[in-house]
């Protein structure tokens, strides 16, 4: 399968869309696919073709623009003409658009001009960040674009079945599961590192509170302190530690003299900074998934989270990990200070999680993605030999019954 991958964030940017799409794009590779990736330029790279590091062989990068007020991502301009230019050229068997911006926009109107067979997946909540943003006025705009955006392409692709039951109720077709896997080798209790925790200012036996993701409005950080402020309460040595970048990140470290912010780390020193606290709290509801909530679960920490997208696909409560109702503030910070409290529960939680995992295979994820769009690319062909069998009755049917007895005429 040849397939072209359209998304308006991919690696060099980090989020968890950029970091999956990165993994389906390599797991693709591996299984002997051809991937182009259309995405937007970075300021700091020349608009060319290149061979990326990665196991994909080939991308486009097109023109974008900084996402206003939030300049560490770039949008794609809209691209039909030159999408169309590449597709006519070298067509793919299959266009995937992963991101419902400009860019993504259009290459569906492209592919659907030249016959190809597009698919999309849902990744972003962006209608309900319109509400963190204070642009909530445009809530119901954003999800009616967001719902044309995705109808027009034989498959959505979401990541919980929780979404795939809301997308349906609101309207949107052809959905699909794809999940996400995640790194048990490399996200691990075995990377605890006392010295870490040492630089943290935290003795053996203090608490460390984990934290990773954007530091960004829909995060809900003000949640988190709160739940830090009641454990301190408690428990005066305990520290947050918050791992990340974001536009936020000035403000939070004014607010927060007494958290610890280690900057943006990936890999081997990310695990190490989840596998080195005691527990881990995600007070977003925000998101579509949630990597760091598995990533976490891996690294054998136990979790106070909302009940809701990764959470609640994965962690059960009072077995894996503790969950609240989302929206409940109070039943979220009181689960947070139990789990401080409670080393004995933490423990057992923890064990529970890092067992949760070992199904959360990311080439499972892969494989069943590849059959899905195979089985769209099969359904699209399907679907014009029977459009060709139909125009070619309606043609027959058309010629008048003379020149059928008389050829001549």
């Amino acid at each position: 399968m040849h397939l072209a991958l359209v998304t308006e964030t991919y690696a060099p940017e980090i989020n968890g869309v950029a970091m999956t799409l990165g993994r389906l794009v390599d797991g693709l590779a591996a299984r002997g696919h051809r991937v182009t990736v259309v995405r937007p330029r970075q300021r700091h790279e020349s608009p060319r073709f290149t061979t990326t590091q990665r196991l994909a062989c080939r991308q486009v990068r097109l023109p974008g623009f900084p996402l206003p007020g939030y300049p560490q991502l770039r949008v794609g301009f809209p691209a039909r003409r030159r999408l169309r230019q590449l597709w006519s050229l070298n067509p793919p068997d299959l266009v995937h658009v992963a991101t419902e911006g400009p860019l993504g926009s259009s290459a569906i109107t492209a592919a659907r001009e030249l016959g190809i067979p597009v698919t999309s997946s849902f990744h972003t909540n962006f209608d309900q960040y319109a509400r963190d943003y204070r642009l909530g006025l445009l809530k119901p705009i954003v999800s009616a674009w967001l719902r044309r955006v995705h109808n027009r392409t034989l498959r959505t692709f979401a990541p919980t079945h929780d979404l795939l039951a809301r997308l349906k109720a609101e309207g949107y077709a052809n959905l699909r599961l794809l999940s996400r896997g995640v790194d048990t080798q490399l996200f691990t209790p075995e990377r605890r590192d006392a010295e870490l925790r040492a630089s943290w200012g935290l003795l053996p036996d203090d608490l460390a509170l984990v934290h990773v993701g954007r530091m960004a409005a829909e995060k809900n950080y003000p949640l988190l302190f709160r739940a830090y402020e009641a454990i301190k309460a408690q428990q005066p040595r305990a520290r947050l530690i918050l791992v990340g970048d974001g536009p936020m990140l000035a403000t939070y470290q004014r607010q927060r003299p007494d958290a610890v912010f280690t900057g943006f780390y990936t890999g081997a020193n990310l695990a190490r900074h989840y596998a080195s606290g005691d527990l881990y709290l995600h007070a977003s509801y925000t998101e579509t998934f949630g990597n760091v909530v598995t990533e976490a679960l891996a690294s054998g920490l136990a979790v106070s989270a909302f009940d809701y997208a990764a959470a609640h696909e994965f962690i059960r409560h009072e077995q894996n990990g503790l969950v609240a109702r989302p929206g409940d503030e109070r039943a979220f910070i009181a689960n947070a200070v139990r789990l401080a409290h409670d080393a004995a529960l933490r423990a057992r939680l923890a064990r529970a999680a890092r067992a949760t995992t070992a199904r959360l295979s990311w080439d499972a994820v892969v494989d069943g993605f590849a059959r899905d769009l195979l089985e769209a690319i099969d359904d699209h062909r399907a679907t014009r030999v029977q459009e060709n069998a139909n125009g070619a009755a309606l043609v027959g049917s058309a010629i008048p019954q003379s020149a059928l007895r008389n050829p001549q005429s």
